[in-house]
């Protein structure tokens, strides 16, 4: 039997909440948002207006449909 992805990620994340706690969630978000009000400094109010950052581009969004640079 296999998992799909998303069956696999919460059964990780359960994982994880069950060796660990809720407050371990809680920490890693905090750094997480650090790291991106470093990264994107004056970003985050402008996003939030808009719904949230922006996703970054698929591969064939980058490179066109054929692969090509």
């Amino acid at each position: 039997m296999s998992l799909s992805v998303v069956e696999a990620g919460r059964k990780g994340g359960l994982t994880v909440l069950s060796k660990r706690s809720r407050s371990y969630y809680s920490e890693i978000g905090k750094k997480g948002q650090e790291a991106m009000r470093h990264k994107y400094p004056n970003s985050a109010s402008g996003w939030g207006k808009l719904g949230g950052r922006p996703r970054k581009l698929l591969l064939d969004q980058t490179w066109g449909s054929k692969g090509e640079k």
